[in-house]
């Protein structure tokens, strides 16, 4: 049978496998997906796992699972040599090995883009993934922990700090559902107040979310300054060494969590490999989702999803190509598997095109926007839409039955607001009391003691005279252990 090794199993490479497993006949193909994590997370869930509102693994979906005719190795993909049709594959634990196939598929998605900022890599945390997305709700809620104990001062407003930077669709959301976890929390520290806190988003453009119309951003600005929240307009981070934020306006103040979500980049791993990629470091690939080098079609290599240019022929797009969102990689996964199955079958692939009905985000419980050309719905309607269209979008009938039934109870008894800090340190409270053996004594160091005794005798008759009557009563020559285990008197 051939082979078909799928590189990532993020949204394109996790509906590509899927799709492959309902089309394909039996004996046609043999399908391997490589991926070092078992699951597959559902990026659009992120800010609201931060809120609170969502649990942590109700966003994620387990590979294995749900892939029953897939072979999954957990592990990286380190090279291609598609020349040679073999990958380099590394796991987490042993060596790595080269594996051969017949046919490839790139879907590596992507990582947080950064720019060398003094402090940004030392301090911000991304929001790309469920164990970023967790750890920004935890530190939010153990920040009012702490602050609830302290006087007013700079220490408190630290904790009481948060930052933002990036003012897309991702870190809007993430700044919204932040300032409505943070008000949600104050209900329970009576000696806290909103003007305690402090949230400050940072976009470089003069603008936010370019996905909406002007008049909807403006919305959205408005929206957020009612809730205490400030929106740094055309405005960089300069600095944030140890907390401390530095803006190109000459605004500084400290912070004690630094969210980064200006932009993402495709997977590093194209690095390594043969096939062509263009001046962003992303897969070249033609509308059906073959690979191409200039104009020629690359035997045997698709990509999809943020880790490829794939052409918008809607014209939609930014630069003429597909923005990398969840819309595109599930779709594109989903053609590109049918593509997969028609050449196998000697039929022609057909060309991805996908026009986006609109854009909708929540900016906290109850508040959302949605934009579909001139249309535009803002607060509790847009947010019930944004719940909706995810609800049903995330993956697998399990899930979705998780999340709906999560929100609903969240609506009966609210949001689960309690802070798992601990989980970073998870062994901390069993070290802490763990009985240890008593360190044993150094020989060379107490066998030193006499040595240095003797070596005195001259400077002291008194104590000369005294280690004198015993030396004659023990005449025999002791060896250095049983120097050791002799009195300290002597």
């Amino acid at each position: 049978m051939p082979k078909i090794l799928i590189v990532g199993g993020g949204y394109a490479g996790y509906y590509t496998a899927l799709k492959l497993e309902k089309w394909l006949r039996p004996g046609e193909a043999e399908v391997t997906v490589v991926e070092p994590l078992p699951y597959m997370t559902y990026q659009p869930f992120l800010p609201e796992v931060v809120a609170g509102s969502i649990e942590p693994r109700h966003a994620v979906v387990g590979i294995r699972r749900h892939l029953r005719k897939t072979r999954i190795v957990t592990a990286k993909v380190t090279g291609i040599n598609h020349a040679a049709k073999t990958v380099t594959i590394t796991p987490a634990e042993g060596e790595p090995w080269e594996e051969d196939y017949d046919t490839i598929v790139v879907t590596a998605g992507s990582v947080s883009r950064t720019f060398p900022i003094p402090g940004v890599a030392d301090n911000a945390i991304g929001l790309k993934t469920i164990e970023e997305a967790t750890a920004i709700r935890d530190r939010i809620i153990d920040n009012f922990e702490r602050a609830s104990t302290l006087p007013e001062g700079p220490e408190r407003d630290r904790l009481l700090t948060f930052v933002v930077v990036g003012g897309g669709f991702a870190g809007i959301e993430v700044f919204g559902e932040m300032r409505g976890l943070a008000s949600a929390l104050l209900q329970n520290y009576p000696n806290l107040t909103i003007d305690d806190t402090h949230f400050h988003l940072i976009e470089a453009m003069g603008r936010i979310m370019p996905e909406v119309s002007l008049k909807t951003s403006y919305w959205v600005l408005k929206n957020l300054a009612q809730r205490e929240a400030i929106v740094h307009l055309e405005t960089q981070l300069t600095s944030a060494v140890d907390g401390k934020i530095e803006l190109s306006t000459g605004e500084t103040f400290e912070s004690d969590l630094i969210v980064w979500t200006a932009g993402v980049m495709a997977s590093p791993m194209l690095r390594n490999t043969d096939l062509p990629t263009e001046a962003r470091g992303r897969l070249t690939v033609q509308a059906d989702l073959r690979v191409i080098n200039g104009d020629e079609v690359v035997d045997g290599a698709w990509g999809a999803g943020d880790v490829s240019a794939v052409p918008d022929l809607t014209g939609g797009g930014v630069g003429g190509f597909c923005v990398p969102n969840a819309q595109h990689a599930v779709r594109q996964g989903k053609r590109l598997a049918k593509n997969l199955v028609a050449v196998i079958r000697g039929e022609v692939p057909k060309e991805y095109v996908h026009k986006n009905l609109g854009a909708v985000a929540s900016l906290g419980l109850g508040i959302g926007v949605f934009q579909s050309g001139n249309i535009a719905i803002k607060g509790l309607i847009a947010w019930f839409a944004h719940r909706g269209y995810h609800g049903l979008a995330i993956p697998m009938w399990e899930r979705k039955a998780r999340v709906f039934t999560n929100w609903l109870l969240n609506f009966v008894w609210k949001r689960d607001m309690v802070g798992i800090i601990a989980r970073d340190t998870p062994r901390a409270a069993f070290e802490e009391f763990a009985s240890r053996p008593k360190p044993a004594a150094e020989p060379a160091a107490v066998a030193a003691a006499p040595v240095a005794a003797v070596a005195a005798a001259p400077a002291a008759p008194a104590a000369a005279a005294a280690v004198e009557a015993p030396a004659k009563k023990a005449p025999a020559r002791r060896t250095p252990a049983k120097k050791a285990a002799a009195p300290a008197a002597e």
